[in-house]
């Protein structure tokens, strides 16, 4: 009896979620699972939260030590009071989970929006950085802010509407009805507020002079998405790799997660930790 009970104590341990981490006073919701050789860190995209990795913390936890966190403002993170965002605030929230959680390297996965919360991360912390995963999201920014990208009018009485359309224009007919009620569900729950701050920090044309990253990287793109120009993607990231999913809409890893899932392991057996 007293081993079954240590045998669940030490489960519930390793998926004890974190509570000391916070940027700026506001408190991060965060959890850890696993344990293993190395640590993941997954990070939602716009007005996503940490659920979005559903498929993947259970199956990754088997092997490594996978950290997921709400950003600021986002899912159960408490939010700025100024309504202030920034990509470096997102990026400094990371870090203040992997500090909590004690890991020292980690490879960070971030999807949609977290992909430059991520390559900001590995500016302002490359010591931690093994690895990038990007998920249908920009690794590159140098031309995404000037790159025609016209986000709608989040705010005021057509705002909600908007996110609406925004947000079913990322499904495909393949995607099935009940994940896009799940997703539009979780993504029209954020504030008005994170809505237009987290939009807005990703047209930061700060972010496109950010240094080389010299670390490994993988951008994952959906089905409908138009590949980047891999040398090019090489001047700032030159071991730089992407593949595509095909069948597959903006939430690549929430509509074929085992065909995802299989591409992220590969990447990370080549990871050095």
């Amino acid at each position: 009896m007293r081993r079954v009970v240590l045998a669940l104590v030490v489960v519930v341990a390793l998926a004890w979620p974190l509570s000391a981490a916070s940027v700026d006073g506001l408190k991060i919701h965060s959890s850890v699972s696993g344990s293993g050789r190395g640590a993941i860190v997954f990070v939602h995209g716009w007005t996503c939260d940490s659920s979005s990795w559903a498929a993947q913390v259970p199956v990754f936890a088997k092997q490594y030590r996978v950290l997921t966190l709400d950003l600021p403002g986002h899912g159960k993170s408490a939010s700025p009071a100024d309504a202030m965002f920034s990509m470096a605030l997102f990026a400094r929230a990371v870090e203040a989970v992997r500090a909590e959680a004690k890991v020292d390297r980690i490879v960070l996965v971030g999807h949609s929006m977290g992909a430059p919360v991520i390559r900001q991360y590995a500016q302002l912390y490359p010591q931690h950085v093994a690895g990038l995963v990007a998920v249908d999201g920009p690794l590159d920014m140098r031309n995404f802010a000037s790159g025609g990208f016209k986000p709608p009018v989040v705010t005021g009485p057509d705002g909600l509407k908007n996110r609406e359309t925004m947000i079913k224009g990322m499904f495909t007919p393949q995607t099935p009805p009940a994940l896009q009620q799940q997703i539009l569900a979780m993504m029209l729950h954020a504030p008005e507020s994170t809505a237009a701050g987290a939009m807005q920090s990703i047209l930061d044309p700060a972010l496109a002079t950010m240094a080389p990253a010299p670390m490994p990287a993988l951008a994952i793109y959906a089905g409908t998405a138009q590949l980047p120009k891999v040398d090019e993607v090489r001047q700032v990231l030159p071991k730089f790799e992407a593949t595509q999913v095909a069948g597959t809409g903006h939430f690549v890893m929430m509509e074929k997660p085992e065909e995802f899932n299989r591409l992220l392991s590969a990447f990370l057996e080549k990871i050095t930790f």
